[in-house]
């Protein structure tokens, strides 16, 4: 652990930090709760180093706190970094890089967590489904990814208590979401948090628990690893519908009759799935949703599910909304220009010309024949540089037409799977 200096910006936001041996720029806020805030940072002097993300555990006004006599930011702290270390290396789990204090908080040292920086969250992604849903190719994306990061930690014993849109995250480097926030995670059979999860994504057991924690009394029931679970279904639930469902999972009537309710919002008119898939995933969210913690599904067993098999093509939306390396032009080359073969090497020259004023490029793509026919892949070497190329070429004009760019899975552009159609 090394210390940290934080130099002051207008309004005091902080601007600069030295942190694990290096210098680091501040350069935007990215959320903040009761007890921690998160900053993006960049390391300066290393253009190659990735940037970051620092979670600032605010001191408490109070010198003691309730969480074990512990102040509730030093708690906080020491108990999502220890979740973070036993965690470490799964693909699907958010990285730390390191951990260092900051001892020149106008209210004192805070602790702090230097993470890596990831993209957008499903509370994003929903928000922009504008009441349709998303797509089945990310609904698989997001189940599986968060599934085996259930299975590992669940493996090792943790519980991650507070599961929900807003603490799954894509990344853009490695091509999957990842689960955050720690804060609320316990190992099981030693829960020692009183109140777990969020309103409308809290399993039934966790319910009773905290409405008997607020009378002053103790369940005999203890939450296991299959709160997780249930919360996992109302997500997945919420992407399928594009509905948020707190008020639908606290009704008598869900809690009469959950099954009925989920087959509504399956036979839904406004929902446009093709039929065998979504019955796959309808029977998936009802494994995760019983009210019985000891019949819902474990991650282990979700992951079996046939809903996994099915080969699903993202939406051109989804392209848009996830970033990856790679870059996808369309509407930029015409028949006769992939016809003859001069001017088709002066327009890829000029794309490639083009295309490298926002970082190196790995290799660029530009098929004659379907699949793919007119397309043009651009490989950046990061995420970091194809959003910027994004940015900037979209609605730009090429030979008198508007430019539309869009990224592309890397996985499926390595493999040479290039999408013919893409609803």
């Amino acid at each position: 652990m090394s210390g940290v200096s934080w130099g002051s910006g207008p309004a005091g936001t902080p601007r600069l930090l030295e942190a694990l041996g290096r210098l680091w720029q501040v350069q935007a806020p990215l959320g903040s709760g009761s007890s921690a805030a998160v900053f993006r940072v960049r390391c300066l002097g290393d253009p190659g180093a990735p940037p970051g993300a620092v979670k600032e555990f605010v001191p408490p006004l109070e010198p003691r706190g309730a969480c074990g006599g512990e102040p509730p930011g030093e708690y906080g702290f020491r108990k999502e970094r220890a979740a973070l270390e036993q965690l470490r290396g799964h693909r699907n789990i958010v990285t730390l890089y390191g951990v260092f204090t900051n001892n020149f908080s106008a209210i004192g040292p805070s602790r702090c967590l230097l993470l890596e920086l990831l993209d957008i969250s499903v509370s994003e992604l929903l928000l922009h489904s504008s009441q349709q849903g998303c797509s089945m190719w990310i609904i698989q994306h997001c189940a599986r990814d968060v599934l085996e990061a259930l299975a590992f930690l669940h493996h090792k014993g943790y519980v991650h208590a507070d599961l929900k849109p807003r603490n799954i995250l894509w990344s853009a480097e490695e091509e999957c979401f990842k689960l955050i926030d720690f804060g609320l995670s316990f190992k099981e059979g030693n829960q020692d948090v009183k109140y777990i999860q969020t309103d409308g994504y809290r399993a039934p057991e966790a319910e009773l628990q905290n409405c008997l924690a607020q009378a002053g009394l103790q369940s005999e029931t203890e939450c296991t690893s299959a709160v997780d679970l249930w919360s996992l279904g109302i997500v997945l639930l919420e992407m399928f519908s594009g509905m948020k469902l707190k008020h639908t999972v606290q009704s008598q009537e869900w809690k009469t009759n959950s099954s009925t309710i989920i087959d509504h919002i399956f036979a839904s008119e406004g929902v446009v799935n093709s039929a065998i898939p979504a019955y796959h995933l309808r029977d998936l969210i009802k494994s995760m949703l019983h009210d019985d913690q000891q019949k819902r599904a474990t991650a282990e067993k979700a992951l079996c599910s046939p809903f996994f098999s099915i080969p699903f093509a993202p939406h051109i939306e989804d392209l848009v909304m996830l970033p990856t390396p790679v870059l996808r032009l369309l509407n930029i080359l015409s028949d006769a220009a992939l016809q003859c073969e001069e001017e088709y090497e002066d327009i890829v020259e000029d794309i490639r010309e083009e295309c490298q004023k926002y970082g190196p490029v790995v290799s660029l793509l530009v098929p004659k024949e379907n699949p793919g026919k007119g397309q043009v892949f651009i490989e950046y070497a990061n995420a970091g540089d194809s959003k910027v190329a994004q940015r900037a070429l979209t609605g730009k004009m090429f030979d008198g037409k508007f430019v539309v760019a869009t990224f592309y899975p890397l996985s499926a552009y390595k493999r040479g799977y290039l999408y013919q159609t893409l609803l």
